[in-house]
């Protein structure tokens, strides 16, 4: 009897949120969402288009820079239409198939973005600690192989496999206007210890190694830049350093907070939840082509230029 009762109250869609509690100004509140998400494509396009046309920038740093922006744009692509279609349209609905995908590209930009945060820190380490060997250790195979390596394809396949095997027979109302691994499973009313321990798993093989590596990365540079005489040139060197900084914590900080409050704190605001995932998800995608523009003089210079023409 419990199985039969299950399936015929087994939801067939889940219900995304927009901000919690402000459901009555969603068409107000899609105005700095639709800013946030037009200034962001158009300037991680921008980057993409000036690397692309400018050959002196075909170096790895920049290669890496154009596989960020890619990222970036792919997880704006991933999200907008159902945040967007919640603000302007209230469209609340989504299928549980057209979920799971969703939620297999977030994820699978979002490990992507920090494995790539890791191959632009083994370039600052190479380019400060080992500048002479710098051409011949980052040649092109060895960039193109660090991208297929980047890519978190792989790791997210089985989560929507898994998801697709659950029923869900309980609420179906997510606290986000997207669907993310954490917070789906917990809604099927079936065994989800595989899951809870594969995406653990994941978090700590691909995110936890890659910022603890990227961290180590930084104790090298800073071991290398304190044995430099000059102190311009200790400058000079932590000045290259200062954007890609800048974008780990963006990129980092939001989810690990995210991780936080859905593992330990359950208890939680739905409110403090929802801020928290949409600054997650679209905070670093258009922060990192500000931060780039203005802290990185070949491509501030070849922005410029592109306006005064």
């Amino acid at each position: 009897m419990s199985t039969v009762n299950d399936t015929k109250f087994q939801h067939t869609v889940f219900l995304l949120t927009g901000i919690f509690g402000q459901e009555d100004v969603h068409v107000w509140i899609s105005i700095p969402f639709c800013f946030i998400y037009v200034i962001s494509l158009l300037g991680n396009a921008l980057i993409l288009f000036i690397i692309k046309t400018d050959p002196t920038l075909h170096e790895p740093m920049y290669i890496f820079l154009s596989m960020l922006a890619i990222t970036d744009l792919g997880l704006l692509i991933s999200t907008m239409p159902t945040t967007l279609g919640i603000f302007l349209f209230s469209s609340r609905e989504i299928s549980h198939g057209a979920c799971f995908v969703q939620m297999f590209f977030i994820h699978s930009f979002t490990f992507t973005e920090s494995s790539v945060l890791l191959s632009m820190a083994f370039d600052r380490v190479v380019a400060i600690c080992n500048p002479l060997r710098y051409a011949s250790i980052l040649t092109p195979p060895t960039i193109a192989k660090m991208g297929l390596l980047s890519l978190g394809v792989g790791i997210t396949f089985p989560f929507p496999i898994l998801l697709k095997q659950y029923r869900y027979c309980e609420t179906n109302t997510l606290s986000h206007s997207y669907c993310l691994h954490q917070e789906v499973m917990k809604l099927a009313c079936s065994d989800i210890r595989v899951n809870i321990i594969y995406g653990f798993f994941v978090t700590v093989s691909s995110a936890g190694l890659d910022l603890l590596l990227i961290l180590l990365s930084y104790v090298m540079i800073l071991k290398t830049v304190l044995n430099i005489a000059s102190q311009a040139e200790r400058l000079k060197a932590l000045d290259t350093c200062v954007s890609h900084v800048c974008v780990v914590l963006l990129s980092y900080m939001p989810g690990l907070g995210l991780s936080v409050i859905y593992r330990f704190m359950n208890s939680s605001s739905p409110l403090v939840q929802n801020v928290l995932g949409n600054i997650y998800i679209l905070i670093p995608p258009f922060l990192n082509p500000i931060v780039y523009s203005v802290k990185t003089k070949p491509i501030r210079t070849r922005i410029i230029r592109v306006f005064v023409k």
